[in-house]
């Protein structure tokens, strides 16, 4: 039979057609880490800014980082892989010493150790084995707004977690008051917490709520001490340090410590985009910590919800059980102002590029504990960056992470198709995630809003059931850490496209 080299029309049968073309299937690990190592607005230029300038005690003394390079890598990936050595590229900091009292500047290169390369593969070479960084799945830090756990001690919760730094609860309980919680210890009125932030008077809180009836009956059980500023700062002091002895002083630190302070509290971009959505809020997304309006307009949503409910706030209505009288209403009123953490608009990705950041922030905080008792003790005019600054915590916090991290994992080299789903696999385990043993039944169960996004079938039997899932085909992943999925625009009932 003669052989046809003509070309031949390729026909689809299909009774839609295809348009949208396939993504790169590992562009989830390569553009994480691309993010990571970009000089300009990377990952790594981040933490290290956080951390510039080190100061000594004084203040006298600073060592400031600027600019860093990586060189080119030391071995190729083959001889990596035929000597057992790791595939990095050197990382060099430019680095000033600064004495601010005589206005000398010392600046050096410092080698900052040698950082893994990831391959185009998207995978690392660690010690000639090939590794796999898995892409975490994690709750976004935001605001939430939810049913009571304990229905019958409770009529709703809100909860306000950072990425880094004290949980936020807050609760409205069966008498009709407002609780808070910081860090899950005791708990303490709502209005010593408003107090202690400077909202002293009862007609200042009331206005500040539109005169709630949940904010009325919390300051008419506040106690004769708790009723000024000090008062409240003093015993907000007590209920998170039972045993020291308190002062104002240093009740206000506290008080700054837990939400004000950019080094102990942490939002992120992302968790400030979610509590502005969520809370209706304006504040520009580089404002990491909270702010005094964003506790407010939580407290002002949670009072909100038994009103949306259908709860009577008249004063003449007396309810003695407000939780008990919350479960005979209907829920449908208030389910779109309620949040879940299994929905995928509140749980995000936690990539590649931002888990070797969090580990390189791990080592740098222990480098600048170092480095600033070094500036105490050392004589400053024979103090320079290199003889200053020490790399071990950095090289160490690397070597842990790719070494012992439960998301830093051998590739699964079966075939093509087998290290393809591993790059692509998602877990919700591994530092600050879930545990197996901890982990509840609605975490693990499969949600409407994994359509498109994770794969429902695709999970493992056993302990980790739920917890490890692999990300869609054409799922991609937004700035922000979310998963989003192209759709089809449904026209007068037919399928557009």
């Amino acid at each position: 039979m003669p052989r046809v080299d003509a070309p031949r029309t390729r026909r689809s049968f299909a009774r839609l057609n295809r348009v949208h073309d396939l993504p790169n299937l590992i562009d989830i690990q390569r553009r994480s880490f691309a993010w990571l190592t970009d000089p300009e607005k990377g990952g790594l230029r981040e933490t290290i800014s956080d951390i510039s300038p080190i100061e000594d005690y004084t203040g006298n003394l600073a060592v400031d980082f600027g600019e860093f390079h990586f060189d080119e890598p030391v071995a190729s990936i083959e001889e990596c892989r035929e000597k057992d050595l790791t595939y990095a590229r050197p990382l060099t900091v430019t680095v000033a010493f600064v004495n601010r009292e005589t206005g000398e500047i010392r600046e050096q290169s410092v080698f900052m150790g040698d950082f893994p390369w990831m391959t185009e593969r998207g995978t690392f070479i660690i010690n000639g084995t090939e590794r796999v960084v898995v892409t975490q799945l994690v709750r976004s830090p935001g605001a939430y707004l939810m049913e009571a756990k304990d229905r019958e001690k409770q009529v709703f919760i809100a909860n306000l977690m950072p990425a880094r730094g004290s949980w936020l609860e807050l609760e409205i309980d069966k008498k009709g008051k407002v609780f808070v919680r910081i860090d899950r210890k005791r708990k303490l009125p709502v209005t010593v917490l408003l107090r202690a932030m400077g909202y002293a008077s009862d007609e200042e809180i009331l206005s500040l709520f539109d005169n709630s009836l949940y904010i009325r009956n919390t300051i008419d059980s506040d106690t004769e001490p708790t009723r000024t500023e000090d008062g409240a700062l003093i015993e907000l002091f007590k209920k998170q340090r039972p045993g020291e002895p308190p002062s104002v002083d240093n009740a206000k630190a506290l008080l700054h410590q837990l939400f004000f302070d950019p080094k102990r509290y942490d939002l992120t971009r992302v968790g400030r985009y979610k509590l502005n959505a969520r809370l209706d809020q304006h504040t520009d997304l580089e404002t990491r910590t909270l702010t005094k309006d964003d506790i407010i307009a939580l407290v002002k949503e949670l009072v909100s919800l038994p009103k949306l409910l259908g709860m009577s706030e008249e004063p003449e209505v007396e309810i003695k059980d407000y939780a008990a009288e919350a479960v005979t209403y209907p829920r449908e009123a208030v389910g779109e102002h309620l949040d879940e953490y299994e929905h995928f608009g509140n749980r995000r990705l936690r990539t590649v590029g931002e888990l070797i950041q969090e580990a390189f922030r791990i080592g740098l905080y222990r480098m600048e504990r170092v480095v600033r008792e070094r500036l105490t003790t050392e004589d400053a005019d024979t103090i320079t960056p290199q003889t200053i600054i020490n790399i071990r915590p950095v090289v160490a916090a690397q070597k842990e992470f790719f070494g012992s991290s439960q998301l830093s994992q051998f590739m699964d080299q079966t075939n093509s198709l087998a290290g393809l789903t591993h790059r692509r696999r998602l877990s919700a385990l591994g530092a600050g995630g879930l545990t197996r043993e901890r982990a509840p039944i609605e975490v693990r169960d499969v949600h409407p809003t994994h359509y498109g996004r994770m794969c429902p079938i695709e999970t493992p039997e056993g302990p980790n059931i739920g917890l490890i899932g692999s990300l869609s085909s054409f799922a991609e992943v937004s700035e922000h850490g979310f998963v989003t999925t192209p759709y089809r625009v449904v026209k007068d009932g037919v399928v557009t496209g």
